[in-house]
């Protein structure tokens, strides 16, 4: 399995529920520490206290909890199963991120929910939060040997808190020795706990799909299931829930709270083994106390001495030289590695409310001989979105390749529609490392607009009113609410600017009653404020009888200076008939 540890971060877990799932990551997602088993090689071994059978974990939940049931009010679809929104979020971001890292091995999320099913009720009752976490711990049974495997403690305690044996540890039941080499960080936190639902599904997926495995073959996911608890019962149990998954449907339910039932103590009292009998003392005869006499040995005739040879000795032939070693063939130099992502161009980008991105973010990737990293996998992802859902289409994540130059570009970022700020975090995934670089992101709030309900003229006879005059506030192509001005009558300056009349024209124009009974004549006025359609509706607008005919101008103006000048033409009124 490539150690490809990558990072998601935690976002909207709706927009993963779009066929823009196939193009686009989470989490991104992904990534551990170096594993020993790279992909094409090793794939856990049998003897792996993971792929011992860990029997029935006895996460013992109530009813209502373990059997998750879709609300009456949810619109899914028949036979539907429910899983609480976060963990299916987390089970759907590990599928893409392994999915971008391993396309070969097709993991599906739905073996990834079996598996949580099973091992825990996908963390239900135990208080999951939105980020991934739990309110309380999910400790299996202590694997001491008795009614489980035994597998004395590789973790000092860290993650199941229980220094002499392990525990299986978190939603997906990881044993501690297993987290530490298959560990990830799926919601982009630079943890990897296995407490957490987001990093317990992508080391799941890292995990399952070791070696080189294509889950694809019935075979090779028999195996991987057997290689996470061997056990046949479970093997059929997690398919089981994973066909359920796939034909049945699922449907999204809230997280539900923290149970009050008690989490597996984490030491108890351990039974008392039965006493071995003592050995029976083993009946030997006893030694002869008068041994046999001994032979004397027969004397050894003495050597006869060598006789001198009479010529000396012919001189040694000389050895033939040794041919000379053939020269070692120069090792080839290792393949150059992803070595370090860059940003290309600033680090801040910023946008308009709704509006999309004028400039495509981009990053360089290089690897360890200073050359571009080219079809290099890069994963951008959107986190601590607070301008109300800055996403790539319907997704918060898009996945690209670097081109020859290693630069890769993440088009059509468009903006939310509030002003905020958000993270855009682009991540590559080498051999052994990870890297990520981030640009920070800022949405500015769009200007409003404001536009009358109409084009014909705006006409008042002397001594009638206008009414019904309706206008509307819209940012972004969106209604804005609660929008407050002020309507007043205005005339430029000499320096052609808008100014409010003065009082000697106030007296001859038209004017806004206010004031007890509306006895006092303004050229000022506050409209009531926008309502959730962005309308506003002027209020009546009076002219007296010695109003001078001609075309007066209506200015309506926001705090932030956003102003609409409407002509309105008061006409004198008809000669009475002889």
């Amino acid at each position: 399995m490539k150690p490809l540890h990558r990072h998601l971060v935690n976002t909207s877990r709706k927009v993963l529920c779009t066929a823009a799932l196939a193009a686009s990551l989470t989490t991104a997602a992904v990534a551990t520490t170096p594993s020993t088993a790279d992909a094409g090689e090793s794939e856990p071994s049998p003897d792996s206290p993971q792929a011992t059978d860990r029997g029935d974990a006895r996460l013992d939940l109530p009813a209502p909890v373990a059997d998750p049931q879709v609300p009456p009010t949810t619109t899914a679809p028949g036979g539907a199963s429910g899983i609480p929104g976060t963990a299916l979020d987390a089970y759907k971001r590990a599928e893409l991120s392994v999915a971008a890292a391993l396309p070969g091995c097709k993991l599906p999320w739905q073996l990834l929910a079996g598996i949580g099913r099973v091992e825990s009720v996908h963390a239900s009752g135990y208080g999951l939060k939105p980020d991934g976490s739990t309110d309380k711990p999910i400790r299996g049974p202590r694997l001491d040997g008795n009614g489980f495997a035994e597998v004395r403690d590789t973790d000092q305690g860290e993650w199941d808190a229980d220094t002499s044996y392990d525990r299986a540890v978190g939603p997906m039941q990881f044993i501690p020795s297993t987290w530490k080499k298959w560990g990830a960080d799926g919601n982009g936190d630079t943890k990897r706990d296995p407490n957490n639902i987001y990093d317990a599904a992508l080391g799941a997926g890292l995990y399952l799909c070791a070696g080189d495995r294509d889950l694809s073959d019935p075979a090779a996911l028999d195996r991987a299931i057997l290689s996470y608890n061997n056990s046949r019962e479970y093997v059929n149990t997690v398919l089981g829930y994973m066909k359920q998954y796939k034909d049945g449907g699922v449907s999204e339910i809230p997280n539900p709270p923290v149970g009050n039932y008690p989490t597996p103590p984490v030491t108890g009292t351990l039974p008392t083994p039965t006493p071995t009998p003592p050995r029976q003392p083993v009946t030997r005869p006893a030694p002869n106390p008068t041994p046999a006499p001994s032979k004397p040995a027969t004397p050894t005739t003495p050597a006869k001495p060598t006789t001198p040879p009479a010529e000396p000795s012919k001189p040694t032939t000389p050895t033939t030289p040794t041919t000379p070693t053939t020269p070692t063939t120069p090792t080839t130099p290792a393949a150059a590695t992803l070595a370090k992502v860059e940003l290309v161009g600033a680090s801040g980008i910023t946008a308009e409310a709704g509006s999309a991105f004028t400039a495509a973010p981009k990053v360089k990737a290089l690897l360890s001989d200073g050359k571009p990293a080219k079809n290099q996998v890069v994963v951008f992802v959107v986190g601590d979105d607070t301008t109300g859902a800055t996403r790539f289409g319907t997704s918060d994540s898009l996945v690209v390749r670097t081109d020859d130059q290693g630069i890769a570009a993440a088009p059509g970022l468009k903006a939310g529609l509030k002003a905020g700020t958000f993270t855009l975090r682009a991540t590559a995934y080498g051999s052994v490392n990870e890297y990520t670089v981030t640009f920070k992101g800022t949405v500015t709030a769009a200007p409003v607009v404001l536009a009358r309900k109409g084009t014909e003229q705006l006409d008042v006879v002397v001594g009638k009113s206008l009414t019904g005059v309706e206008l509307f506030a819209t940012a972004a192509g969106q209604p804005v609410a609660g929008l407050k001005t002020t309507a007043g009558l205005v005339e430029k300056d000499e320096a052609g600017k808008w100014q409010p009349v003065k009082p000697e024209a106030a007296a001859k124009g038209p004017y806004f009653k206010g004031g007890k009974d509306g006895a006092e004549k303004l050229t000022v006025i506050e409209p009531a404020a926008t309502g959730a359609d962005g309308k506003l509706v002027l209020p009546e607008l009076f002219t007296a009888p010695e109003t001078l005919p001609g075309t007066y101008h209506l200015r309506i103006l926001t705090a932030e200076g956003v102003a609409l000048v409407l002509e309105v033409k008061v006409t004198a009124a008809p000669a009475p008939q002889a």
